[in-house]
């Protein structure tokens, strides 16, 4: 799909009453990916050059080359900024205030060992030095009783302290805060006065668990300078009104919650792929779905039962995080992944990556390390005519030269080195899948496998015959899929709250009163961001459960049956119930959703029928290559299935249909290609 000659075209036009228009903007390693989608426009996609060192630079120049960059229109932003600045700790200076004789926390962590037997394990990632962690003579009890009030005098202490220090953030992490945070809402309350963005615990992560609680309290306040100065600079060019900043577990917020909770920000990038993989395997009637999403950069992995898979704690460099995201595995394996040889003659591809600039050799701009994008077009594997319908040639020779030096170092031929590279990087994702499938107790056979990404798929028939899966789906515009999924992504607010109470003596109104202030207060945000209705909201309560005497949780929708649905959840998942055990309510949560936009998918097929470029002639040839057929998307609708090998182009991405496999096209646009071998994964 491509955008048109004037692109601002019909998007700016006076709108009947029920019409709309959103964009969703995908900032990845080496793409920026924009998709407009409306109820009375055709889908328009592009595509433009990451600008690591400013990200906001790209996603301007993409959005006034398609006319986009004034107007009403709601822009959702899926970003890397709060991820990339949380693991190279490019992060503003923060401090942190908590009780008295808990200043060690964050260094203390657990005593989990990652790795049992070394002797030297690493330290703690020291997120805030010694000297600005600072502890205030309080003390409240897990019940919520106050059991030492907060010392005003030893508050006035802090506050000079924090002044000679120039910190540009707080985390305030208070013992217990989560059961009664009066003494946290006094110390914010005072520090706010001195105009620093303060993050207290109770309403970043109101739960138990001093360690994670502190360390999602600390990654808040450590994020918001750099995300602060992100969005100051998207919102001085869009305005506040249209900038949505997409969270890590489905759902946009506005861009002044973004500033205010950056720690929700930190795995936005990759939930709208998912979001927009699930959407379409509930219409295709397919919701046991593998999903990969391959970049320039990385890969990203996850499994979808119906709904996208959601989780309430991640790990992320080194810290245990509280937060609401979308359970997606990351590798660090993409398009411009480098491939080296390691000090003991080993092929390695990954983790570090040419990026965009100067990105792969075959770009053409000053690039020399060999990667997975010019392994696949010295296998044949990319169009002649180039990447972005021929608006990014590539430079087989350089490719050629990259990949040779490398297989030099090997003893292997160019040609060998390039499969090598590329079994390589499939044999990882193939123990990645593997790892992730078994643990949900699956097996492989049940899914589906959907790629999308520029570079998914190049490798999605050679990873399907790995796992033994035989069927993948590739749908319209792969290469723009996750800026799609932004686009239709709902309004969301999330809450957590420990109460840490015996399920059983638990009557239904008691449990609504909980649930009460914590409704109302995402009920009134959602409307507030969004201008819904009560009436278009979901609310979706959920709880922690446990048998009592366990030290973790299964998290489960909230409903009259929870007890008999916990007890076979814990069989499923460890093997064993025991239904005479007293269940424990340690911790309610409540999603509120705001109605997501309907979409036509059998419409946007339709719409990202491009035309064929001039001298552009079919079937055809790989010049100089592996000979293979490459044919236009729009060629495959209404012919029957066709047999590989053979090549896939579109303006975002190219799927190689590997011998063997039959692709044909499914009543919403997608390939769907078939494993016709009969082999065994």
């Amino acid at each position: 799909m491509r955008e048109p000659a004037s692109p601002g075209r019909g998007c700016s036009s006076v709108r009947s009453k029920g019409e709309w228009i959103r964009i969703g903007v995908d900032t990845g390693g080496t793409f920026t990916d924009l998709v407009v989608i409306g109820s009375h426009i055709p889908p328009r996609a592009m595509k433009v050059p990451s600008t690591p060192s400013e990200p906001a630079k790209a996603v301007l120049a993409g959005l006034a080359r398609m006319g986009l960059l004034s107007g009403e229109d709601s822009v959702i932003h899926g970003t890397t900024v709060a991820t990339n600045a949380f693991l190279e700790r490019r992060h503003g200076k923060a401090a942190l205030i908590t009780t008295q004789g808990f200043e060690d926390v964050l260094v203390l962590g657990r005593q989990a060992r990652t790795e049992l037997y070394r002797l030297d394990p690493p330290s703690r990632p020291e997120w805030i030095p010694r000297a600005l962690r600072l502890g205030v003579a309080e003390r409240v009890g897990p019940r919520g009783e106050v059991l030492q009030r907060l010392d005003p005098r030893g508050l006035a202490g802090v506050r000079r302290r924090l002044r000679r220090a120039g910190v540009d953030a707080v985390a305030i992490c208070l013992l217990h805060a989560y059961a009664n945070p009066r003494h946290e809402k006094l110390v914010r309350r005072t520090l706010r006065r001195e105009g620093w963005h303060v993050s207290a615990s109770h309403q970043v992560a109101g739960e138990f668990r001093e360690y994670e609680r502190t360390c999602t309290t600390v990654a808040n306040a450590v994020l918001a300078a750099p995300m602060r100065r992100y969005l100051e600079t998207l919102r001085r060019r869009l305005g506040g009104r249209r900038l949505r900043v997409m969270g890590s577990s489905g759902g946009w917020m506005s861009a002044q919650g973004a500033a205010r909770l950056p720690v929700r920000t930190l795995l936005s990038g990759p939930a709208g792929g998912v979001c927009a993989a699930a959407l379409l395997g509930r219409r295709r009637g397919s919701p046991r779905l593998i999903t990969l999403d391959m970049g320039g950069t990385s890969t990203d992995l996850a499994v979808c039962e119906g709904e996208v898979p959601r989780r309430s704690r991640a790990e992320l460099g080194g810290m245990s995080l509280m937060m609401p995201a979308l359970e997606i595995h990351s590798l660090g394996a993409g398009g411009g992944s480098i491939a080296r040889c390691d000090a003991g003659g080993a092929l390695r591809v990954g983790p570090s990556s040419a990026g965009s600039d100067p990105g792969p050799a075959c770009y053409g701009r000053g690039g020399t390390a060999p990667t997975l994008t010019d392994a696949n077009l010295l296998l044949g594997r990319l169009p002649p005519g180039g990447l972005l319908d021929g608006a990014m040639p590539l430079d087989a020779a350089a490719a050629r030269a990259a990949v040779s030096r490398l297989g030099q170092a090997l003893g292997v031929s160019a040609k060998q080195a390039a499969r090598g590279i590329v079994r390589v990087v499939e044999s990882g994702l193939e123990n990645a899948l593997r790892s992730l499938v078994a643990g949900k107790g699956y097996t492989l056979r049940e899914f589906t496998l959907l790629v999308f990404g520029g570079a998914g798929g190049l490798h999605a028939c050679g990873l399907a015959r790995r796992l033994g899966v035989r069927r993948i789906l590739v749908p319209p515009d792969p290469g723009t899929f996750s800026a799609m999924g932004l686009a239709l992504s709902p309004c969301t607010w999330e809450s957590s709250r420990t109460v840490l109470l015996q399920f059983s003596s638990l009557a239904a109104p008691r449990i609504r009163s909980l649930l009460r202030p914590m409704v109302e207060e995402g009920a009134r945000a959602v409307r507030t961001q969004s201008g819904l209705p009560r009436s278009r909201l979901r609310i979706l309560p959920e709880a922690d459960l446990r048998y009592a005497g366990q030290s973790h949780e299964i998290t489960l929708p909230l409903s009259a049956s929870i007890a008999r649905r916990f007890h076979r959840a814990h069989a499923k998942a460890y093997g064993y119930a025991r239904a005479g055990e007293t269940i424990e309510l340690v911790t309610l949560r409540v999603r509120v959703e705001g109605t997501a936009p309907s979409f036509d998918w059998r419409r946007r097929a339709a719409a990202s029928v491009s035309p064929v470029p001039p001298g552009f002639s079919s079937p055809r040839r790989m010049r100089g290559n592996a000979g293979l057929r490459c044919l236009r998307r729009t060629e495959l609708s209404g012919v029957g299935p066709l047999r590989g090998p053979l090549l896939v182009e579109e303006y975002g991405a190219t799927t190689y249909v590997a011998a063997g496999f039959e692709v044909g096209v499914g009543r919403f646009g997608e390939l769907v290609i078939e494993d016709q071998s009969g082999a065994d994964g």
